[in-house]
């Protein structure tokens, strides 16, 4: 297998907006603007979107920690002047609840578009069925990785990877449940034109440069664990899946110990 090289690192998480006033959730439709095929380009190869109530920001790919953290700084700068005037705020945590009354619209019943997929069982992952009851909703920070002579073996590697580096510890890091009771499984990914999209994090990584650039070199550890050849064997496969669909700290902390992976980052979410 030939190596993973000419590495870019991109993501397009999704914040929330806060009314300043009440400190209440509130939908961004109609105040963000942009869809997925028609994004705004707010400059430096950034560009915004509503998504469901939340706002998606996405970023250029870099080729280090420090331009994925001007990038995504710029984005949210960006956001934060846009809707101050309006009386709200950028809230970056992975899950709230909203009222019914904000979510009473086609667009709010609109839980993602094209399907996601298991590294690990290489089936479909299930969406969530859109309700009236169901207020939660619950925000992303997907990783998109692109490199050369990218495949379909090195994708699922790669994911398989990631979810070891920067899967388990998140279940150490990200305090959020409710987002893992919809969204987050071991091994969620697309595959993309240039790579793969890892899509098991929420977006807690970008509320920090401490946490955005441990993401970064959390990525570039999974890399190497691909290039270098290792991989899982049954047993560390099936403690990564429960790890992460049980969210299961303890197991977490285990493999975390076991294989010396990084934790050393202070979560601000």
């Amino acid at each position: 297998m030939t190596k993973i090289k000419n590495i870019k690192i991109g993501a397009d998480p999704e914040i929330f907006l806060i009314d300043i006033k009440t400190e209440q959730p509130i939908s961004s439709i109609g105040i963000i603007g942009g869809t997925k095929h028609e994004p705004i380009d707010i400059g430096q190869g950034c560009a915004l979107q509503e998504d469901n109530v939340m706002a998606e920001f996405c970023i250029p790919p870099a080729t280090s920690a420090e331009e994925l953290n001007n990038s995504i700084t710029y984005a949210l700068e960006f956001i934060d002047k846009k809707v101050k005037p309006l009386g709200y705020q950028i809230s970056i945590v992975p899950s709230l609840k909203f009222k019914f009354e904000d979510l009473d619209n086609l667009q709010a019943q609109t839980f993602g578009c094209d399907p996601d997929y298991s590294a690990w069982t290489k089936s479909i992952n299930i969406a969530p069925t859109p309700s009236p009851e169901l207020l939660l909703r619950c925000a992303g920070g997907h990783i998109h990785v692109g490199y050369d002579d990218h495949d379909i073996e090195k994708n699922i590697k790669l994911i398989k990877a990631m979810d070891l580096f920067l899967g388990v510890p998140s279940i150490v890091l990200d305090t959020d449940t409710d987002r893992r009771s919809m969204y987050g499984k071991a091994g969620c990914f697309r595959i993309k034109p240039y790579g793969v999209e890892y899509r098991t994090l929420s977006n807690f990584w970008i509320a920090s440069e401490e946490l955005t650039n441990w993401v970064f070199e959390q990525t570039l550890k999974a890399i190497d664990f691909v290039n270098n050849d290792f991989d899982f064997d049954d047993e560390l496969s099936m403690k990564v899946q429960n790890c992460i669909n049980n969210q299961n700290i303890e197991l977490a902390n285990e493999i975390i110990q076991d294989l010396k992976i990084n934790v050393n980052v202070q979560c601000v979410v």
